[in-house]
């Protein structure tokens, strides 16, 4: 049986597992109380005629996950109003989802059947609804499809990159209301990995409400009319602003989720209500979620971790650092809300990235020779970073794939990683770098001292503390390190441009990669990859703009990733996954100098169901998503006590 074979059995089963109780043991739905008046006034249907035909259950299958009760209101804190988004991500409702074991599952698909690892039937769950009670049903993946994606107006690029395959477009189906089909001539490893994501590319939309702003569906002059009322030129840029699922920015706009906004930006406090025809519902049959309401306070995020060490909120991850645990532990043995640590999923919480693109000739030659970033990489002092900067609680090695990770290999991490002075000078001598100035500094051939500037975002004096143990230990090797911290926006355009010799910042993205994820961030893929920038442009752009890659090795990367998209079976996905983590570290595309870290996660003393231990990563994960935060809920006043369990 093939891979995608078998993730399709296992999506059935997973689905048929999380169905059959409700069918086979006649399961009774409880309502919310917050719902009962509106249901009691026949403002709101019954719970029953809101929930789909087959409703997902949440399997409370994680340690000290209980069923809990309904009701209260959950205070969190951001610092921007446009972080209203993370609602979404936290949320979580997709149309497959990850779960808190990084198996994909359905969430708002009832199940999905693939074929040959190209075609896709995608099922719904009959009866389910949008957030303002109407049908969600295959008519929304049409408009998508149909009115959205294909529309020269609204998406000038065409669709998203996940579907296509070798620049080719799906054939897309309606096979009746509730399925859809998707099918390409090869293999599309992408496309359901992709549906799960913390930014998912959302291929549906709420037509029924859509339509009264596209051209197709209404008077084109009174539309032009409305666009011109809201300051839009045409109707094509107001019906973008209306449809903004993932940007939550729009409280008329339906919604899957499980919580509904219902505040326009901007505003300095957000309300989240409570979705009447949210999907899930707990193996008690109360329907999820359990929390009625959640208010998102922005304030300055250099006041976060003080507001919430002071019990500003009651579950809050977004802009605490590690450094801040200390403070909050204190406070939270005074207050009575716990501090968790959970483990960023990241590659790597910092790495350093030679820019292979750099205009500088010189430079470029240094930083393109393998000796000399193995030497930059055997003259870091991880063990001393890790002691001094995280009391020894983080990962020392290589930007790649953590333990967590089904690819994890310790080669990889140790990959030219260890703190080897001797073998970092052998290898520079033997490059003929033996020339010194008097400072002790090595020489480049062109005569210049080899001191490195390594650019920042210059976003916490963390990343300069870091750099600082990495100047001491590199200086042994005769290399001198500056720092340069500068605007993000500025950093990158640098970078694009080819000035910047080095930059600093975080790793992988997915840490956490199954054989099913994509491992694009491992080729020359994107412009934003900060190693290789030009060739990355190049790729993204179908050679329209940036410089074909001209080394061996990272053309090699490019061919591996291909294998990956051509593989049909697991085993095939995960031998193109290990050959490109392979090649990656051994040839340190990236120097990584700390992996593993802890982000702190304060929970309110009446927050339940939230684990003690946890992954904080955001693709796979989506933060708290992963472990669905509308089975979180909040204990009565009342009950609390010392001993609380979680």
């Amino acid at each position: 049986m093939t891979r995608l074979a078998r993730l399709a059995l296992c999506i059935a089963l997973c689905t048929a597992a999380c169905v059959s109780r409700p069918a086979a043991a006649g399961m009774t739905y409880s309502e919310s109380p917050v719902l009962a008046e509106a249901v009691d006034k026949g403002t709101l249907p019954r719970l029953a005629e809101r929930l789909p035909e087959i409703p997902s259950v949440a399997p409370f299958v994680r340690k000290n996950q209980v069923v809990g009760r309904h009701g209260g209101t959950l205070n969190i804190l951001m610092a921007r109003p446009k972080d209203v988004r993370l609602m979404v991500v936290y949320g979580y409702a997709r149309l497959l989802r990850y779960d808190h074991r990084l198996d994909l599952v359905p969430d708002i698909l009832r199940k999905v059947e693939i074929e040959k690892g190209r075609i896709f039937t995608l099922h719904l769950r009959p009866g389910h609804r949008w957030s303002d009670g109407a049908p969600f049903t295959a008519e929304d993946f049409r408009y998508y499809w149909e009115d959205v994606a294909n529309s020269p107006e609204l998406t000038p690029t065409g669709p998203p990159d996940m579907l296509r395959v070798e620049g080719e477009l799906p054939i897309f189906e309606v096979i009746d209301p509730h399925t859809v089909r998707y099918s390409w001539h090869k293999p599309n490893p992408a496309f359901l990995p992709s549906l799960a994501k913390a930014r998912p590319p959302f291929i549906y939309r709420p037509a029924h409400y859509l339509k009264q702003f596209h051209a197709a569906y209404s008077d084109i002059a009174a539309l032009r009319d409305k666009a011109k009322k809201r300051g839009y030129r045409s109707w094509a840029p107001l019906h973008n602003r209306m449809d903004n699922l993932y940007k939550n920015d729009n409280p008329a706009l339906p919604t899957l989720q499980p919580w509904i906004n219902t505040i326009k930006p901007p505003a300095d406090r957000f309300v989240f209500e409570r979705n009447p025809y949210f999907h899930r519902v707990d193996p008690d049959g109360r329907q999820l979620p359990y929390i009625d309401r959640v208010v998102m306070d922005v304030v300055d995020k250099k006041i976060v971790p003080a507001k919430t060490g002071t019990g500003g909120s009651d579950l809050q991850a977004r802009y605490l650092r590690f450094d801040n645990f200390t403070f909050l532990r204190k406070n939270g043995k005074r207050l009575g809300f716990d501090v968790n640590l959970w483990r960023i999923g990241k590659g790597a919480h910092m790495a350093l990235y030679p820019n292979l693109n750099v205009k500088d000739e010189g430079w470029r030659a240094l930083l393109r020779d393998v000796r000399f970033r193995r030497a930059l990489s055997l003259a870091v002092h991880r063990r001393e970073i890790n002691r001094v900067m995280y009391f020894g609680q983080a990962i020392e090695g290589q930007n790649t794939v953590l333990p967590n990770s089904p690819l994890f290999d310790s080669a990889y991490q140790k990959a030219w990683a260890d703190f080897d002075l001797d073998k970092a000078n052998a290898l520079l001598d033997d490059m003929g770098l033996t020339d010194r100035n008097s400072r002790g500094i090595r020489r480049m051939p062109d005569g210049r001292s080899i001191e490195i500037v390594v650019e920042t975002a210059g976003e916490s004096t963390e990343e300069s503390d870091v750099l600082q143990l990495v100047h001491d230990s590199w200086l042994r090797a005769g290399i001198k390190l500056h720092i340069k911290p500068s605007h993000r926006d500025v950093l990158r355009n640098r970078i694009y441009a080819g000035q910047t010799v080095m930059a600093l910042s975080s790793g992988l993205e997915n840490g956490l990669a199954t054989p099913e994820s994509s491992p694009r961030e491992l080729a020359p893929t994107r412009q934003r990859q900060y190693q290789w920038p030009s060739w990355g442009q190049y790729t993204e752009t179908a050679g329209q703009a940036g410089i074909a890659p001209d080394m061996p090795v990272a053309r090699k990367l490019l061919d591996l990733l291909g294998d990956w998209r051509n593989a049909t079976t697991r085993l095939g996905q995960a031998h193109a996954w290990r050959a490109m983590l392979s090649l990656y570290t051994d040839q340190v595309f990236t120097i990584g100098l700390i992996a593993g870290t802890l982000q702190p996660v304060v929970v309110g003393k009446r927050v339940r169901n939230v684990p003690e231990q946890g992954l904080y990563t955001w693709n796979p994960g989506a933060h708290f998503g992963i472990y669905e935060p509308d089975t979180f809920w909040l204990e009565p006043p009342e009950q609390v006590t010392e001993d609380r369990r979680r």
